[in-house]
C-alpha cells in the first residue's frame, strides 16, 4: 500500500527523514526532491562491470547546462533521506518526463532501511537545458509485509554525494568465496 502525502507528513521525523524538508512540495502521495548542481558522467564510451569506470565532475550552472542525448548523467538529489519500516519509491515527475528527460531510467526500487542521497541516472531523448535545484523527481513509500532485514550494504549506505555504479565489488566478492 502507498502512504498518502498527509500520512507521509505524519510520519516525517519518525519513519520517513527528508532533510531539508519543505512542507510545500508534498503531493497526495509523494513529496518532490530536487537536483544538486553536480553531475557525473563516464569518461570512456566503452564500460565495464568488472571494474571501475572513471567519471567527469560537471557543475550545472544558474544558467543551467544543456544535455545531449545518448549520454548518461549520474546526477544525486539534494535531500538526504532516511526510512525506517517502509520501502522508499522514486519516479521521476510527469513535467520532467513530458521533456523526454528519464530521471530514474532502472533504479527506483529503494530498499527498507535506505538512508543517504538519491544518484539518478538521467538520460534525454534530445537535447535539453537543466537547472539545479529544479524539483526533478518524486520519492513515496510503500509499507513492507512480512519479517525483513534493513539495508546495511556497505556500497551505496550513507552516502554523500553522487555515486557511481559500484557493481564491480559485486564481482570482487564472488571471486573471495
Amino acid at each position: 500500500m502507498i502512504l498518502s502525502g498527509k500520512e507521509i507528513a505524519r510520519r516525517m521525523g519518525k519513519e520517513i527523514v527528508i532533510e531539508p524538508y519543505q512542507p510545500e512540495r508534498l503531493n497526495p502521495n509523494s513529496y518532490n526532491l530536487s537536483l544538486h548542481n553536480e553531475l557525473l558522467v563516464y569518461e570512456a564510451s566503452q564500460l565495464d562491470m568488472k571494474t571501475p569506470n572513471p567519471t567527469r565532475k560537471l557543475t550545472i550552472p544558474e544558467e543551467g547546462l544543456l544535455l545531449e542525448p545518448g549520454k548518461l548523467y549520474l546526477g544525486r538529489t539534494n535531500e538526504y533521506t532516511k526510512t525506517k519500516g517502509l520501502v522508499p519509491m522514486l519516479e521521476g515527475r510527469s513535467s520532467i518526463g513530458r521533456l523526454g528527460l528519464f530521471i530514474h531510467v532502472t533504479a527506483g526500487f529503494g530498499d527498507v532501511g535506505f538512508s543517504g542521497y538519491w544518484t539518478l541516472e538521467i538520460f534525454c531523448v534530445q537535447p535539453i537545458r537543466i537547472y539545479p535545484n529544479v524539483e526533478i523527481c518524486q520519492i513515496y513509500y510503500h509499507d513492507i509485509l512480512g519479517d525483513y532485514e534493513e539495508y546495511n550494504s556497505g556500497k551505496y549506505q550513507n552516502n554523500s554525494g553522487v555515486q557511481p555504479s559500484l557493481l564491480y565489488l559485486d564481482f570482487q566478492k564472488d571471486q573471495d568465496k
